[in-house]
């Protein structure tokens, strides 16, 4: 029973502590612009339908967050899942590409920027579209070019990487045996190959979208961004509302934690045998 009570307490020791020390690290300090008030935080989470200095509200700029990070990252899994797994699968495309992951993976997606910029300038998907008013143009207009592939290239490498690694990691032995069974190279690849890289590849389209969300305030500074939690962050400290830009970095940190339990939800769910080889979850 205690050890069971334990195990249900222990998740929120590390939070509380933290609280503590933000608690009592605010009145010992006693200065808003270094350290504000925990209730002045809080309160924007019990309120987040208030428009906060102008921006519009907190719920909305976290949607508008959220739907920016889902559409780069579904783009960097459209072609870096497929890709990655065709370049496991076939040496000599591995060969022809990997050098070039190789030299792009090292740059981080805020180097990127100015060239970025210099590509797509204020482009939104409400001009691709031919959209120039309207209620769609408002809406599509949140979502610039320059900021999705910003949050893009934070999710390519990661999920393109252990697509390669998972299928090239595949025991032979799984392979061979197939083979003296009768399986063709259809069979393999869709009935040994996949299924068995399967948590690997999993794995990396969890660490890409963390990767996506981390790229997040990165993207939401570049210019044409007037919404955000990442441009609710930079706006509110050129106005020294620390207390809207600590909302701001613990909201990116709230979901970015849910985004990331979500697909390890699906991991342990799915993949129950992939688990029980691991030493440490």
């Amino acid at each position: 029973m205690k050890k069971n009570l334990f195990k249900f307490i222990q998740p929120t020791i590390g939070p509380l502590i933290f609280l503590l020390l933000w608690i009592y690290g605010a009145k010992i300090i006693d200065n808003r612009l270094i350290l504000p008030e925990f209730t002045s935080v809080i309160k924007h989470f019990l309120t987040p339908h208030k428009n906060m200095i102008g921006l519009g509200s907190l719920i909305i700029n976290i949607l508008i967050s959220i739907i920016r990070v889902l559409l780069g990252y579904f783009i960097a899994l459209v072609i870096a899942l497929p890709l990655g797994v065709i370049m496991g699968y076939n040496k000599k495309v591995n060969q022809l590409i990997n050098p070039l992951i190789g030299l792009f993976r090292p740059i981080p997606p805020l180097a990127w920027v100015p060239l970025v910029l210099a590509w797509f300038g204020v482009t939104s998907l409400a001009t691709i579209f031919g959209l120039k008013q309207g209620t769609w143009y408002v809406y599509l207009n949140n979502f610039k070019v320059s900021m999705m592939f910003i949050i893009f290239l934070g999710s390519f490498f990661p999920i393109i990487t252990s697509a390669i690694h998972g299928i090239t990691q595949v025991p032979k032995t799984l392979i061979e045996s197939a083979k003296v069974l009768g399986a063709n190279q259809r069979d393999i690849f869709f009935k040994i190959l996949i299924p068995a890289a399967a948590p690997t590849i999993l794995n990396g389209m969890r660490i890409g979208l963390g990767s996506a969300w981390t790229s997040l305030v990165s993207a939401e500074m570049m210019p044409g961004s007037l919404s955000g939690v990442g441009y609710l962050i930079t706006h509110a400290y050129e106005l020294a509302k620390i207390d809207i830009v600590m909302t701001g970095m613990i909201s990116i940190g709230v979901i970015g934690f849910l985004l990331d339990y979500s697909i390890r939800f699906i991991e342990r769910k799915k993949f129950v045998w992939s688990n029980n080889q691991k030493v440490v979850n």
